[in-house]
């Protein structure tokens, strides 16, 4: 089986799209992480759900835990302002690395690799148009884990 057969379609953001409609689309959709491409539609980030969370939490609350446990719920009011203002670039961690990225002929084992590797529960899978790279799906945990124990 190849990443082609594990591949789905999987919603995505724009870098310059609304981070307050990311962050809803992440929920609504119940998404294991919000996959971003660029002006292009090439792959720009695969974030998980809880790096873009931890993106809303003030960072003396996640460098100790004493601290954070000293917060109450007050705090979480604050977050429809502090995403309203930006956008889905502005909001992603300033440390990106290069997106998890396979090729649609790419062994089962190699995308399980990679995924865990890079700790990330998503890979995109892009086929090369001769100069262009396009985005043709997502292989999710989820799907991957599906594939190497069988389904139910």
């Amino acid at each position: 089986m190849s990443a082609r057969e594990l591949a789905e379609p999987y919603p995505h953001v724009s870098t310059d799209d609304d981070a307050t409609d990311a962050a809803r689309l992440l929920a609504e959709q119940k998404l294991p992480a919000l996959l971003v491409v660029d002006r292009d539609g090439q792959p720009y980030a695969i974030v998980p759900g809880s790096q873009l969370i931890g993106q809303l939490v003030p960072e003396y609350a996640r460098e100790d835990p004493h601290l954070a446990a000293g917060l109450d719920d007050r705090e979480l009011e604050e977050v429809p302002g502090k995403l309203a203002a930006l956008t889905v670039a502005e909001w992603l961690p300033r440390r990106r690395f290069q997106p998890p990225a396979v090729g649609p002929d790419t062994s089962v084992m190699h995308v399980a690799a990679l995924m865990a590797r890079t700790h990330t529960p998503l890979v995109a899978v892009v086929e090369h148009d001769g100069d262009q790279i396009r985005l043709a799906g997502a292989i999710t945990a989820a799907r991957l884990m599906q594939r190497l124990v069988g389904e139910s």
